[in-house]
């Protein structure tokens, strides 16, 4: 299936190599793009030196505020979804209602991984081509990008009729539970629409994302019984929970490896007495070097880029976990409700194509296909069995989620320029 996707990609982009004259409307779209920048990286510092870390509630709703007087003045209507159920600030969401041409859902999230006790709150203009700031780049560029694309799509009078549906999440970095109720309303919007574009940090001009990987989550729970240490390995003693969750994870190492599965054990614990909260992921052991350990809990992640692929894996490791060492017994978890998959779709590729073609008119180069293996989880993917699909298309930078995360200024106004023309190309096609 895989090789069929690409062999289309490929004829896609074989029709898409000479760059076309752009039309009047799409060089006055980039008119009021080109006219609007000083108002975008105004915004962009307002919101930035607002700590609107997933957990500051109040933080991610004074954005949102934001968000919601702006989006009132291009004449959408404006929601903010509360999620108080879910221990979450909520989400913003904002639509124009329409009947014209293709269906639009463009995401965004609100929140960043920098909390209120987090040094790092200021934006700053470091020199003419980078600015740095929490969460400049991931994403709250992407967020300033979204608007302005679709204020300068409104001033051309180039979408009068269009569906378009903006959603920017209040917990992309940390989403509440469970997520059937924290996703419901981006799948909702997602059900009523063709098209969903994720304004995620980009990879550069030249690459944009098409498939991203699940990111679910696995807990161990491994006993062994407790003895004297003299009689370790014995067939009365056996080998004890944390030789037995050693062989696992190795187990793991060695026989789960292929293209684009990662898993990784993000915590372990084991000992006599173990407390664990999981949570947030820490806890307390205690034990003595004479005593064979009586329980071993191991908690981790594992991506992969379809659900087959997926299921594959939890099976592998299932039956790894079974072959039980002596006088141990283990309990693996695999987590419902991570993130799913975004799969490499045609439809997917389709779009790809278009921005492909799309950035050749401008004069930007050619776009290919950006490496799942290198990207995290993010909220298109809750929408992926919905809709067609590009991520990617958010401001370039560096160092997101670490205190020297940047943007990279030079290219952000021809990034919303490139945005803006593909929502208007989008709407318009078949």
């Amino acid at each position: 299936m895989k090789k069929c996707i690409l062999i289309l990609f490929l004829t896609l982009l074989s029709v898409a190599v000479n760059a076309q004259e752009l039309s009047e409307i799409e060089k006055e779209i980039l008119e009021r793009v080109e006219a609007n920048h000083q108002q975008v990286l105004n915004t962009l510092e307002t919101n930035v030196n607002i700590n609107s870390g997933t957990m500051n509630f109040d933080g991610v709703r004074r954005v949102g505020e934001n968000y919601m007087e702006a989006f009132s003045d291009l004449g959408f209507e404006t929601e903010w979804v509360n999620q108080d159920h879910v221990n979450r600030a909520g989400h913003f969401f904002a639509e124009q209602q329409g009947d014209s041409g293709r269906k639009i859902l463009l995401i965004g999230h609100l929140d960043t991984v920098f909390e209120e006790d987090s040094p790092f709150q200021e934006y700053q203009v470091l020199n003419e081509s980078t600015a740095t700031g929490p969460g400049v780049n991931d994403m709250k560029a992407g967020n300033v990008m979204i608007l302005y694309a679709l204020k300068a799509l409104k001033e051309a009078g180039a979408i009068p009729n269009a569906q378009i549906i903006v959603a920017l999440t209040g917990d992309e970095e940390d989403a509440g539970h469970p997520i059937s109720q924290s996703r419901k309303h981006l799948i909702e919007a997602a059900q009523r629409s063709d098209v969903a574009l994720g304004f995620e940090t980009a990879s550069g001009f030249n690459f944009a994302t098409v498939a991203r990987r699940a990111s679910y989550s696995w807990k161990l729970e491994v006993t062994g019984k407790q003895a004297h240490s003299s009689g370790i390995f014995s067939d009365n003693t056996g080998a004890g929970s944390i030789y037995e969750a050693s062989r696992i994870l190795n187990r793991f190492y060695e026989d789960l490896r292929e293209e684009n599965l990662t898993y990784n054990a993000g915590v372990m614990i084991g000992g006599n007495e173990v407390s664990y909260d999981e949570e947030n992921m820490r806890g307390s052991v205690s034990g003595k070097t004479n005593i064979v350990p009586k329980t071993t809990i191991v908690h981790g992640g594992i991506r992969f880029l379809t659900m087959e692929q997926g299921e594959r894996a939890f099976a592998k490791m299932e039956a790894i976990a079974n072959e039980s060492l002596s006088q141990t017994s283990v309990d693996l978890t695999i987590f419902d409700g991570g993130y799913p998959p975004m799969e490499p779709t045609v439809g997917n590729m389709e779009l790809l194509g278009m921005l492909d073609e799309l950035s050749r008119d401008m004069e930007l180069g050619e776009v290919n296909a950006y490496d799942p293996a290198k990207r995290g989880a993010a909220d298109i993917s809750f929408v992926a069995d919905y809709v067609d699909g590009l991520d990617g298309l958010g401001a370039m930078g560096s160092g997101a989620h670490g205190p020297d995360e940047t943007i990279n200024l030079e290219t952000y106004k021809e990034l919303t320029k490139r945005a803006a023309l593909l929502i208007y190309r989008i709407v318009n096609s078949e």
